[in-house]
């Protein structure tokens, strides 16, 4: 193999690739990165943890001699990084001694053979079923959703997140056994009905590559075993979580007897405040006291204690209720509304937090026992 290209263009297609490198592998392979350069397929770069793989779409490249080779991905990608001039060149023999040069510089690493090197999935199942929509919405989605997702490895589909389409509507949801995050997105034509579980890692990691561009399209292909997502500048291919998820929508609040219109900014910032004197926040929660249209937020701890009133629109009767401020925080950072209906029933049940003026939003978390 020898090609040459922009070290700018390669620079990026390795901080595309690199997401998916495992950092835990079992075999050495697992740790490279596929370099391909072909005649009609172009130059492209390959990762491949076995759960997660992404393939760069092809980079601009002069490619003299086709051919493959997997290098180390850490020592490739920090040579790359670190090299002086804005061209790159890249050849392999053989016996898969790679040289790359770069004005004066050139690091000569022994890489492993590309035939070797695991086979991406799911590309050639003819049960797909395929949807678009745009990629700053399918970014929204997975921001607005991602920090509820549970870090309990015991509870496998429960690291991932509900992808469920069907009439005309794309739902993402996620759940750690303390809140619910629900998204929508009206894809405004009818489409097949599909029930899937997304690693939490991969969209997370989808969620780094998405252009936030209005007009950008994002496709995705899912079968039995996979999905399979054709972005701008790659496409990457997860397995998905096997198993049930949990059935949410059980669990959220239908009707609430009290609820609060509050500005978002100044409910988030009073509460963060209130959480510097409740730094543990599992014994010490953030308590919300509403009535006549205040809320009265403390915390009372041996550090010292916090009293903050915020006004708001009131519905129903005033209630005390306890919070992990964590759980409040988390949801108000990544809305992006200018007030939030919040809704409660007892102080002991869960409580919703919704956009003012729009149902495409949900969120659920439960409170915590308040001590006398």
């Amino acid at each position: 193999m020898k090609i040459v290209c922009g070290k700018a263009a390669l620079v990026e297609a390795i901080n595309i690739a690199s997401k998916a490198v495992s950092s835990k592998a079992t075999m050495p392979i697992l740790e490279c990165c596929l370099l391909t350069a072909e005649k009609r397929g172009g130059f492209k770069i390959t990762a491949n943890d076995t759960e997660l793989a992404i393939e760069t779409k092809p980079i601009e490249a002069e490619i003299s001699e086709e051919g493959m080779v997997a290098l180390d991905s850490r020592v490739f990608f920090d040579i790359v990084r670190r090299l002086p001039g804005n061209s790159i060149e890249i050849s392999s023999d053989e016996k898969n001694l790679t040289v790359i040069r770069s004005d004066k510089s050139e690091f000569k690493i022994l890489g492993m053979d590309g035939a070797e090197f695991p086979a991406i999935p799911g590309g050639d199942d003819d049960d797909k079923k395929i949807f678009s929509m745009p990629s700053g919405e399918l970014k929204n989605m997975i921001r607005q959703t991602i920090f509820s997702v549970s870090q309990d490895s015991s509870k496998p589909v429960l690291c991932g997140e509900l992808l469920n389409i069907g009439g005309g509507e794309v739902r993402l949801v996620s759940v750690d056994g303390f809140r619910i995050s629900l998204r929508k997105y009206n894809l405004g034509e009818e489409t097949p009905e599909i029930k899937i579980v997304v690693p939490g890692k991969t969209l997370s990691e989808i969620s780094k590559i998405l252009p936030s561009d209005a007009d950008d399209i994002t496709s995705f292909h899912v079968t039995d075993k996979h999905i399979i997502f054709d972005l701008e500048n790659a496409v990457v291919v997860s397995r998905l979580v096997e198993g049930e998820f949990i059935n949410y929508e059980n669990m959220m609040v239908k009707e609430c007897e009290t609820t609060i219109v509050v500005e978002r900014v100044g409910f988030m910032e009073s509460i963060e405040r209130a959480a510097l004197i409740s730094r543990d926040t599992k014994k010490s929660p953030v308590k919300l006291k509403i009535d006549d249209g205040q809320i009265v937020i403390t915390s009372n701890t041996e550090m010292g204690t916090s009293y903050e009133e915020v006004s708001a629109e009131q519905d129903g009767p005033g209630l005390e209720i306890a919070f992990n401020p964590r759980y409040i925080t988390d949801v108000l950072k990544v809305l992006e509304c200018e007030r939030v209906v919040v809704g409660f029933n007892t102080a002991l049940s869960p409580c919703s937090i919704k956009v003012e003026g729009d149902d495409g939003y949900e969120y659920l978390v439960l409170p915590l026992r308040l001590r006398n």
